[in-house]
């Protein structure tokens, strides 16, 4: 589809564009031809994220002297599309390095920063955070998890679960109440070297859950029993800060899902045009209907809304302007609207769109969960309209 191809972002400049073909071709030939294998397994190998580091595609927003590419948010976002593009949905590289390296660079100690970084941008360590429990989805307040001191350690007890990159990471960053008579002022980082603790030390990682979509990304339950860590591992200085961090925080984490949810959206409708055109049905070609014609007509103007909505919201984040209710409004409406879109370009397919051979059926299973994880677009509605 020609209109959604020659569409250039405002904050695309000509080392993004560099950054892009290179980012496609690595994942034309590192990552599309392992993708159904990885689907299969419940899991991406782990080789591929060293590949992914040498490639220099791992914290490319992070600064070079902890190791990373030196970029910004854009340089994620361009991997973020690439991604979508080539239907690999199961590298939790936005949670690597969109998500916990940000919390180790804005808030770590220098020290935390040298250890940690450099490994992660190589994927000699892959990150993740441990947020949701059973009992606890968005409600991070109520996180039951607690890392209490005793002496010159950290001792956590909980169980958390659906932890992305959760049966890969050596690396996690656990929300953990510290001082669990106070709530959100209770909470706090802490950071888990799963190596460090070995198998005996309290860590476990239970089932690779089963999942409706996002089939290769390993998605954990993990339990924490007098789980002992230094407490030079609490990311910053100072105990009880969590909550303000992660709220600081997720207007980013938010904003990863919007990204991808544009990215969906066009490549769903790049595959229906190139379906519609060839497939016939009472003696003309499905684009021929004049319902066909209006409802990728629709589609279409939804798609490019939200492409020009997030592209705004990308200049903001780079400003250091984008508020918590902005990245609210792009994640629930991007997130819905790649939904219905999916949706409808999966009808246009008939049967075979039911197939999971057919990519837009692994795309109408992927897109669900994005109106879930990240906060749920409930929750991203109340967030809006606290500012109302």
């Amino acid at each position: 589809m020609s209109y959604l191809e020659d569409y250039q972002s405002p904050w695309m400049d000509e080392e993004l564009n560099i950054l892009q073909d290179a980012c496609r071709k690595f994942v034309e030939r590192e990552f599309a031809p392992r993708a159904s294998k990885w689907d299969e397994q419940g899991f991406v190998d782990r080789d591929a994220w060293y590949k992914a580091g040498e490639a220099g595609l791992l914290c490319a927003s992070i600064p070079q002297q902890w190791g990373g590419g030196g970029g910004d948010f854009r340089h994620e976002m361009v991997l973020l599309q690439e991604l979508n593009r080539a239907n690999v949905t199961g590298f939790g590289n936005g949670v690597h390095s969109g998500i916990v390296a940000h919390y180790i660079t804005a808030y770590g100690t220098e020290d935390q920063k040298q250890r940690w970084l450099p490994k992660m941008a190589s994927g000699e360590l892959v990150a993740a955070i441990a947020m949701s429990e059973p009992g606890t989805g968005s409600d991070l307040q109520s996180v039951a998890t607690t890392a209490g001191r005793c002496g010159d350690d950290y001792v956590i007890n909980g169980q958390k679960t659906f932890i992305t990159n959760g049966m890969t990471a050596n690396l996690i960053c656990v929300v953990a109440k510290t001082d669990p008579d106070e709530s959100a002022k209770g909470i706090s980082l802490v950071m888990l070297e799963t190596d460090m603790v070995g198998e005996k030390g309290g860590f476990r990682r239970g089932r690779n859950l089963e999942k409706l979509g996002l089939k290769a990304q390993d998605t954990a339950e993990l339990f924490f029993d007098e789980v002992k860590v230094p407490t030079s591992f609490l990311l910053g200085t100072e105990e009880g800060k969590g909550f303000v961090q992660l709220m600081q925080q997720l207007p980013q984490e938010r904003l990863i899902i919007a990204v991808g949810a544009c990215a969906a959206m066009e490549k769903a409708l790049r595959l229906t045009s190139e379906y519609v055109k060839e497939r016939k049905a009472f003696g003309k070609r499905i684009l021929d209907f004049q319902n066909t014609q209006f409802r990728l007509a629709e589609c279409l103007t939804e798609a490019r809304i939200a492409r020009t909505f997030v592209d705004d919201c990308v200049m903001k984040l780079k400003a250091g302007k984008l508020d918590t209710a902005t990245a609210s409004m792009a994640k629930w409406w991007t997130a819905q609207k790649q939904c219905e879109i999916v949706d409808t370009c999966l009808q246009f397919f008939g049967g075979y769109g039911y197939m999971m051979e057919y990519p837009i059926a692994k795309m109408y299973a992927d897109s669900r969960v994005q109106k879930i994880y990240g906060g749920s677009n409930e929750i991203m509605k109340l967030l809006i309209a606290r500012e109302i």
